[in-house]
Order: C-alpha cells, then sequence, then structure tokens
C-alpha cells in the first residue's frame, strides 16, 4: 500500500463531507487506504460516513477520545509507506498529494512534510512554529509578540518573521495536513496519548527531530484549511486543554532534573488559561466574539 490516510473528526460533519469528497478525487490514482475515526460526534458524522462514503474504513467511538488517541487507533491499522494524518476542516487541493508522496521520496531523510495551509478566503495561514521554549512561550503568552510582531525576541515561537512561500525545514508545522513516512512510528512511536487534544504533534515532532529526522515545510503542495471548527464548539476547555498540554511538554522533554520547575510552571499555566478564559467570555458577552 502507498499511502492510508487518516482523518479524525468530531461535530464537523459538513466539512467531514466536503474533505472526504475532495480527497477521494484526489487519490483515484493513488493505492490508498482511507481511515475515519469519529470521536462520538452528535451532529451525525459517522452515520454521514457510513452512508455516502463507503469506500472508507469508519470507526466510530462511543465516546470522545482525544486526538491523539483516535489517530492511534488507526494507525495500528495502517499499511501504507506513507500516513498523511488529516484534519476534517481540510480540502486537499489538486495535486498536493501527489506532491507531497514525490517530495518525501526524494528525501529519505525527510520523517514529515507538511504543505501551505491556506485560510477559508484563500490567504496563506501562518503553519509553522518553532518549539516551545519557556522564554518564547512567556513572550507568547504574555502577548508581547502582538504588541511587537516585527521583534524576533518576542515573535520567535510563532516564527513571524518566516516567508511561508520558502520551503525549508521547521521544528513543528500545523498538525491539519501532515505526510510522514512509515519507518518513522519505528522509530519514535505513535502520539503520546497523554495529550487530549493540543500540543500532541508538537510533542512527536520533537521526537521526531531528537531522533535525526527532518521535517520539511513546502508551498507548492497546498490544503485549504477552516481553522478551528472542532475547537470554537469548546472554547474554554480548548483553552485548558492547551495550557495542560504545553505543560505536559514542558515537563516531559525540558524540566529535567530542574523538577522545582514543574509546580511553578504549572501554576503560572493555569494562571494564564484563567485570564484568557475570562477575556474569552467577557469579549463573547460583548459579542466580539462568535
Amino acid at each position: 500500500m502507498e499511502l492510508s490516510v487518516i482523518v479524525v473528526s468530531w461535530n464537523t460533519c459538513g466539512l467531514l463531507e466536503t474533505c472526504l469528497t475532495k480527497l477521494r478525487e484526489e487519490i483515484k490514482d493513488i493505492e490508498a487506504e482511507v481511515f475515519v475515526v469519529d470521536n462520538a460526534s452528535a451532529d451525525g458524522s459517522a452515520e454521514m460516513v457510513a452512508r455516502e462514503h463507503q469506500w472508507v474504513t469508519l470507526t466510530a467511538n462511543d465516546s470522545n477520545r482525544g486526538f491523539a488517541a483516535a489517530n492511534n487507533q488507526a494507525l495500528v491499522h495502517a499499511t501504507g509507506k506513507y500516513v498523511l494524518l488529516l484534519n476534517p476542516d481540510t480540502e486537499v487541493q489538486p495535486g498536493s498529494v501527489t506532491g507531497l508522496l514525490q517530495f518525501m521520496k526524494a528525501r529519505p531523510r525527510a520523517a514529515v512534510v507538511a504543505p501551505q495551509l491556506l485560510n477559508s478566503d484563500g490567504s496563506v495561514q501562518r503553519s509553522c512554529r518553532q518549539f516551545p521554549t519557556f522564554g518564547g512561550m512567556v513572550f507568547e503568552l504574555c502577548g508581547m509578540s502582538k504588541l511587537f510582531p516585527n521583534d524576533k525576541r518576542f515573535g520567535q515561537y510563532k516564527m513571524l518573521d518566516f516567508n511561508h512561500e520558502v520551503e525549508r525545514e521547521v521544528d513543528q508545522p500545523e498538525g491539519a495536513a501532515l505526510l510522514v513516512r512509515r519507518e518513522v512510528f519505528d522509530s519514535v512511536g505513535t502520539l503520546d496519548e497523554g495529550y487530549f487534544m493540543l500540543f500532541e504533534e508538537v510533542d512527536w515532532c520533537y521526537r521526531i527531530k531528537q531522533a535525526g529526522w527532518q521535517i520539511w515545510f513546502t508551498p507548492t503542495c497546498k490544503v485549504v484549511h477552516h481553522y478551528g471548527q472542532s475547537i470554537k464548539q469548546v472554547k474554554v476547555r480548548m483553552i485548558v486543554s492547551s495550557h495542560k498540554g504545553l505543560y505536559r511538554f514542558w515537563r516531559k522533554h525540558y524540566c529535567g532534573s530542574n523538577f522545582y520547575l514543574a509546580p511553578i510552571a504549572y501554576s503560572g499555566l493555569m494562571m494564564l488559561a484563567g485570564v484568557r478564559i475570562l477575556s474569552y467570555s467577557g469579549r463573547k458577552m460583548l459579542g466580539l466574539v462568535n
């Protein structure tokens, strides 16, 4: 099998239907298998897949197991030389999957390649990040990157100075669309299920880099990403999940012998999560966000 595609869905029925329709057309000339793992959606997503896309292997969970665990459910059954992890709120563009496969075949040390992501209006989405160091994330969480977007110190985490029209190695591309070489799973393992949602792909990319593999971004392949359609349904929960994920990443990879930093980091992150939740709730009451 050349390619395995894994889509994890949660309450994005309409977007998932479009995603699968576009994907089927794109991979029609590729030896491929497609897995959809639905995390107990309440909007009929699993029923739609079973009814309209019988060419897909569907797993319908009876509870929301989270993004990492759901991907791993399908990974154990995937037989492709390459695995494409794809969000349900994406639309692969013509030639994108073939282009990503060609890219990987030309670079034997490349473990992962990510396409250029486009917003719903066709504009380029900033999708590459550096690994979240203590300093970089303090600047980010305190809003310094927004106040001083042209300062490289404050914008280092989101790579605000990076031109997303340039092909290059990166630390961690957005997990909306990632083509992964099969050998990587044998080398570094699957996604860490200790992350429920957010930062699981950051952890994975970090382990991949530590193992000596390369991670690439290429603007020659494009995928539309209708950003955050699942997250915005449970925004407060995702703020907490994000901060817990960041804490897990720091504790796992950075704290080491400096174990005393763990409670300090956790307390600080939870305080910042509370500030973000209050800010979001206030803006929602004023009708400034959906």
